[in-house]
């Protein structure tokens, strides 16, 4: 399925992640690692991109920055494209280093800052690269040794995390380093990262009925925040927001109004799939067309991207 263009704004929050292209490396050694942060760093002060968290892992990359005037696109491209043609040159390599598109988040600020940062930087924990969080504290290849002072990039901008977590640097790096550790015993994956199952399990009528509540909860993959947050951006984007369902709900429901439909004529799915005329078949057939064409434009009204 397409994948629709960025959200992006001066200001806004966004989670970024690039991997290597079919889960390629994306740093062989450290200093590739050294190379890949200095690029990050140099671009975040010339773009006026401030990054709050990251962490390099050996095949991808986790960000949490802020877009800066020239927005988002720009920084990533001069940050992914710049050090592809370092490391190619580095290592006698020609073609693509990175996913030809990487993937971004915009972010609602006042929910999610605090989960994604422990989020990012405890990816290299959950991924075996250090064995421990006394390890990590100064593990030079994410943003978390920064933040508890044992290993310091200038350009992460650690006063506005710090701020978050108290009101001066000895309270909030030992507020910061608790929250970390709390963290770590909580999964977010699926919350954070996009994945959360969002499909109805119970047929047309159980999301004609959520629609008519106007209860649904209305998701776009590109944001991660409340509802009204999603709605307000895209608004703001100037795009059309309509409730609407996934292409995974409408195939469930249809499912199960044909069978829900057979159930109650007494007839076999096979029977009507059929093509028979006998009966009320026609009639049957007649009312399920008109509730998927319904279905079907329904999902059309899906809101074009950015």
């Amino acid at each position: 399925m397409p994948r629709g263009a960025r959200l992006d704004t001066p200001g806004a929050l966004h989670h970024v992640m690039s991997r290597g292209i079919e889960k390629g490396l994306i740093v062989t050694d450290d200093c590739d690692r050294s190379e890949f942060l200095r690029r990050m760093g140099a671009l975040s002060i010339e773009c006026a991109t401030p990054v709050y968290a990251f962490a390099l892992m050996n095949n991808h990359v986790h960000i949490l920055l802020r877009s800066g005037p020239q927005g988002l696109s720009a920084y990533m491209r001069r940050l992914l494209t710049s050090y592809a043609q370092y490391f190619n040159r580095s290592h006698n390599r020609v073609g693509h280093l990175f996913q030809n598109r990487y993937k971004s988040i915009i972010c609602e600020e006042q929910s999610y800052f605090d989960r994604l940062l422990a989020y990012i930087h405890l990816n290299p924990l959950r991924a075996g690269l250090v064995k421990s969080i006394e390890e990590l504290d100064s593990w030079p290849w994410a943003g978390h040794a920064t933040l508890t002072g044992n290993n310091r990039y200038s350009w992460i901008d650690r006063y506005f995390v710090l701020q978050r977590f108290g009101s001066n640097e000895i309270d909030a790096c030992k507020a910061y380093s608790d929250y970390i550790r709390c963290e770590s015993m909580v999964d977010r994956e699926k919350e954070l990262a996009g994945e959360a199952d969002r499909h109805s399990k119970s047929g047309w009528s159980e999301v004609k009925s959520l629609r008519t509540k106007a209860s649904k909860p209305f998701h776009d993959e590109r944001i991660l925040g409340s509802e009204d947050f999603i709605r307000k951006l895209l608004e703001d984007s100037g795009l059309q927001v309509k409730l609407q369902i996934s292409v995974d709900e409408r195939a469930i429901a249809i499912d199960s109004e044909i069978a829900q439909a057979c159930q109650k004529a007494g007839i076999t799915e096979v029977f009507l799939r059929s093509g028979a005329r006998s009966k009320s078949v026609p009639s049957i057939r007649k009312k399920l067309a008109e509730k998927f064409v319904n279905l079907k434009f329904q999902n059309r009204n899906k809101p074009n991207c950015m």
